[in-house]
Order: C-alpha cells, then structure tokens, then sequence
C-alpha cells in the first residue's frame, strides 16, 4: 500500500494535473532573502507543502476497494408482510432542505422543513408524493468552540404532511447528507470535521515553519494563508436545497395513494426514436485515448435551452473551463475540503466528440459531487425536438494508484441515474420519464481508470416539456 504521504501527493496532482503549462514559477532574489510572488500566486509553496503532507482519511480512497456502500435510490416498496396501509420501518425518504441550518447561527429547537424530492411508491401506488412537507426541530446544536472540538448537530422531524390532506405523525432518522464531508452517525447525529483533518491546515502549519525561518516573509506569507488559502471553517452549514435521507424507525400510515409526477411512459414516437437511436449508438463513451469510458445511462428529449434551464432550476451548475482561475479554485477546494460546484471536469467522448454540455452537484466537499455529460445525437423525436445521450456517475472519494490520480466513482450507476431523473421532475419541466432497455444491455465493467461499476442495463429516457 503506497504511503500517506504519496497518496495526499497524489491528491494534490488531480488538481494540478492539467496545468504544468501555466509555468508556475517561484524564485528568490539574488542576495536578498525576499521571495519574488510567482505568477500563478503561491502555488509553489502549497504545492512544496503538501507534497510532504499527511494523508487525510476524509474522502481519499486507495483505488475502487475505498467506495462507499450501496445507496438505495430506487424508493422502496411495502413488504409483504406488512399493513397495506402502511409504509414500513426502514423505509427511506428522499428529502430537501427548506430551511437554512448552520452551528453558528441556527439555534436550539428551532424549527426546521424540507420538501419530500421523489415519489415514494409502494404496493397501490405513490405513497408519499413528491412535494410532501416534513417538518420537526433542530434537536441538537453544538458549535466548534476550538480546533480540537467537533461541532455537532441533529434534526427531529416529527410530522409530515400529504398535498390536500392535515398533518400526520412521523418517526424517523437521518441517515445521510448527500456529498457532505460530515459524518452522519448511528443516532443520526451530524459530527463535524476537525480542523486538523483538513489539508489546509497542515499547509498553514507548513507555511508558519517559512515565516518563522524567515522572518522578512513572515507578513507576507501571513496574507498568504489567509488570501490564498481562505480561514480554516469547521462549523457545519447546510444551504436550502440541501439533499438528505431517512429511513423510517416506525411504520407509517399512508392515508391515500397518489398519482406520480410524471408519466410512466413516453409518448409511442418519441419512444420508437429512442429505440432507433439505442439500435444503432456506443453503449460507452470513450476518454481520449479511445479507452472505454463511463456507460451511457441517460437519454434525454429536449432543445438546448430546455435542458439548460432545467438543470438550473434544479440545482446543477455548469463546470468551469480548465484556466488558472478554475485551477486554482480546484487546488483552495482540495485543501480547505470544501466544494466546488463549478469545478472542471475532462473530456469525454461520443459522436466522434467532447460533450456539448456537462452538469455537476456539490455541497461542502470536492471529495463528492454528482456529474453529468451530455451529446447531441443524430437522431431526433418526431417533431424534430433533439435527442441526446448522457453519462452520469458519482464522485465519491480519490483514487490513487500506479498511473492514475482522479476521483473514485461509485460502483452503482443506477443510483446517480435515478438521482438525474428525480432532480429533473423536481423542476416541473418533466413531462414523462421511462426506464428503456437498450440491444444487448451492460451489466458490469471497469472505468477508463479501472474502478468497477454495476447497473441493471436500463437508461432513463426523460422527455422535457415542450416550450
């Protein structure tokens, strides 16, 4: 197994692997002990001190062994031996936050909601719609009061409320918060980090060592840390719109059953396209040195605009072209263990070419993120509305072996899949979604960087609403 050391080296060479053509230069003045700044900022010295940096357990995984567990996406359904009136305990609800949370500014059993994100389906129907208001307090609330302590946090939720109907009992746990560097707990307490374990704290300890051997930088190198590296912040803070699951810890009522957000099926000749299109189409994209890439997962109906507007909508940014600003925002997101939700991703290819459009979801860590990339087929839906196709994975941590510094993925494609289809419907600009299967369906392989995957075969055909 290689070193600490070797893999956090690594990590930092996913975030500057693109730019050794920025010639990044830092020198010191002939006879003086004054340092020239480079023209990349400091670059050279974080890089000097993460170099020799210890390896941060959070989010680096030491090849495809380091991912995470199975994430049930696909909602679950009433066992058999239970109430067919009732959601059964274990159950998982998908929700978004309403209500802004952090540990310097939330307070002590205040009150917190979210919105239900997806259609929970069980033996009837839809059980609990998308939409559906949960709503209980802020149970546990313990700010960061020094580095050596975690800043802790726990949400009560204890009612829930169907479109149209009153409020009902609930009981459940939080189980996960979707891409954050927080660990959620087996009582479902959210524990912070500490600042220790974030990387930018050992770069700042390296960069006193510099002053303190040199006291003629010692200011300067203090604007450094500060400017270039951003303040050490543990305290955890969670936006609205912040995705999170559930699970049920006792059964719960369903009171009626719902109609689902969307239609089930496409329309027969926007099918039919797809089905062409899928005849006739790679079933993975290629990196660029024609290694097979990430399997095609995604099939969309819609104009440019409508697509662009919907991944607004729901939350997805546009990454940033590789250039020394992005870089360098790549580099302050990798150290200080915060997100980045416009961070660059590479190329992927399909039709001959790099994707027309790419998407990405984060929170408060570069370690994960959702990401997407999408082409321009030849083929298109009867009224002549384009078709794309898309890939979609998840970053869950770094993989670092022999040859290859980049973002481990995990092994369970139908869970992003499933997460892309029910971001979209989320946005109202969804007219059906439909699991179609393709000729000759994937079943496992490898990525182009040798992390394993899984899927069922199916793509999820979404078809927007038309303008």
């Amino acid at each position: 197994m290689e070193s600490s050391a070797r893999r956090q080296q690594g990590a930092l060479s996913f975030a500057l692997q693109n730019v050794c053509d920025l010639s990044l230069r830092a020198s010191a003045s002939a006879g003086t002990s004054r340092f020239r700044k480079p023209c990349f900022g400091w670059t050279p010295i974080v890089v000097a001190a993460l170099a020799v940096a210890p390896c941060w357990s959070t989010g680096i995984a030491g090849g495809p062994s380091g991912a995470s567990p199975s994430i049930r996406a696909e909602a679950d359904s009433v066992s058999s031996t239970s109430s067919s009136t009732s959601l059964p305990a274990g159950t998982i609800l998908y929700l978004r936050l309403k209500t802004a949370v952090s540990t310097t500014s939330s307070r002590l059993n205040g009150p917190i909601e979210a919105d239900e994100a997806r259609d929970i389906d069980a033996k009837g129907g839809v059980a609990v719609p998308l939409g559906a208001i949960v709503r209980g307090k802020i149970a546990k609330l313990i700010p960061s009061s020094n580095p050596s302590e975690r800043a802790a946090m726990g949400f009560e939720f204890d009612t829930i409320q169907m479109p149209g109907l009153s409020p009902e009992k609930i009981s459940c746990r939080l189980t996960k918060v979707e891409n954050a560097r927080e660990t959620v707990l087996g009582n479902g307490t959210i524990q912070g980090v500490l600042a220790s374990e974030l990387p930018s704290s050992y770069v700042q300890g390296e960069l006193a060592k510099i002053a303190q051997s040199n006291s003629s930088v010692a200011k300067e190198i203090g604007k450094l840390g500060d400017k270039e590296l951003g303040q050490t912040d543990t305290a955890i803070t969670y936006p609205a719109g912040t995705d999170f699951q559930v699970i049920l810890t006792a059964p719960l009522e369903v009171q009626r059953w719902f109609a689902p957000a969307v239609a089930q099926e496409l329309p027969r000749g926007d099918l039919e396209a797809v089905q062409k299109l899928l005849a006739n189409s790679a079933n993975r994209v290629k990196t660029k040195d024609g290694k097979p890439g990430d399997p095609i997962n995604l099939v969309m109906i819609g104009t440019e605009a409508e697509i662009r507007q919907a991944f607004a909508k729901a939350g997805w940014t546009i990454p940033k072209a590789k250039n020394s600003s992005s870089i360098w925002r790549t580099i302050t997101a990798v150290t200080g263990n915060e997100g980045y939700g416009a961070a660059p991703l590479s190329d992927l290819y399909l039709f001959g070419r790099a994707q027309d459009m790419a998407y990405e979801k984060t929170l408060n860590t570069f370690t994960m993120r959702h990401h997407l990339r999408l082409w321009r087929s030849p083929v298109a839906a009867p009224d002549k509305t384009p078709i794309w196709l898309g890939a979609t994975t998840h970053d869950i941590g770094f993989d670092i072996h022999p040859g290859v510094v980049s973002h481990t993925t995990s092994p369970h494609l139908d869970n992003e899949r499933a997460k892309v289809g029910a971001d979209l419907i989320v946005t109202g600009m969804v007219s059906a979604e439909q699991l179609v299967t393709r000729p000759n369906p994937l079943s496992s392989g490898v990525t182009g960087t040798g992390g394993a995957w899984s899927t069922d075969g199916r793509l999820i055909a979404i078809d927007f609403k038309r303008n």
